[in-house]
């Protein structure tokens, strides 16, 4: 149970489908949720929803004194810098342009990468210290590469699962809507659902395998291969390429950067 004081960090990664949020005191994660991103909620409805989070791990808002957010959705921007300052009489870092990553960016424009893709990257580095490729399994499957130096490189970008499945049931009017997914017994199914679940789980395996091998033969040193994301685990239970799941890697991007520029 940490003290009553206001030294807690609110870290929040804002992202299109799901909003995940970690509550840290020093570098240690005291709770963590998942929630699903509503792009119209407004401030009290936002604050509301984040104080029965609280709630049931005995917290209190009082108690965050430090907040640091990641967004890839800039219709919340604004909602969320008041949210900050309503509920938390603070002004949230914003990861973007001008922040201190402590990680050079290799690519033409800088700005157009997903704050996620930075914070993920960070992490890993921070972690593993070698160069190594994190695919992020969220709204869309991102890859990124990061050197050797801790520099980002550069990468790639896949629909996301949810989106594949979702387009699927949207264009082939016989095919049901497919939400659960589980390891399929055997790639000869024997009814519709168990067929498009062959589909997404062997077929996007297949994709992310494809992809990863690709990174490997086109840098000098073979990367080590970090998973992060949902359905990470599920994915990475059939490939054969990914070497690690960190499921917190966001969270914990979020913290180390947030102690980079705290100052």
């Amino acid at each position: 149970m940490p003290k009553k004081t206001k030294d807690l960090l609110l870290v929040m990664d804002v992202g299109n489908t799901n909003i995940v949020l970690g509550v840290y005191q020093g570098h240690t994660r005291l709770c963590d949720w998942r929630i699903r991103t509503e792009r119209d909620a407004t401030i009290d409805e936002l604050g509301i929803a984040i104080k029965n989070l609280f709630a049931t791990r005995d917290l209190t808002l009082e108690q965050v004194g430090h907040m640091i957010i990641s967004c890839v959705v800039p219709p919340m921007l604004h909602t969320l810098e008041d949210f900050g300052k309503r509920y938390f009489d603070l002004r949230p870092l914003f990861v973007g342009p001008g922040i201190k990553t402590g990680m050079p960016i290799f690519i033409d424009n800088p700005k157009e990468v997903g704050a996620d893709r930075i914070v993920n990257a960070v992490a890993a580095y921070e972690k593993y210290r070698t160069n190594m490729v994190v695919v992020d399994f969220g709204t869309a499957t991102t890859f990124d590469y990061v050197s050797e130096k801790g520099e980002f490189m550069g990468g790639a970008i896949a629909p996301g699962i949810l989106i594949s499945c979702e387009a699927l049931f949207q264009k082939a009017s016989k095919l049901p809507r497919v939400e659960i997914f589980t390891r399929p017994k055997t790639v000869l199914a024997k009814d519709t659902i168990s067929a498009m679940n062959v589909g997404i789980i062997f077929g996007y395996t297949g994709l992310v395998d494809g992809l990863v091998q690709r990174f490997i033969e086109t840098v000098s040193q073979r990367p080590r291969i970090i998973a992060t994301g949902g359905l990470a685990p599920l994915i990475a239970s059939e490939s054969k390429t990914i070497e690690a799941v960190e499921p917190y890697l966001t969270l914990e991007g979020l913290r180390i950067i947030y102690e980079r520029n705290r100052s």
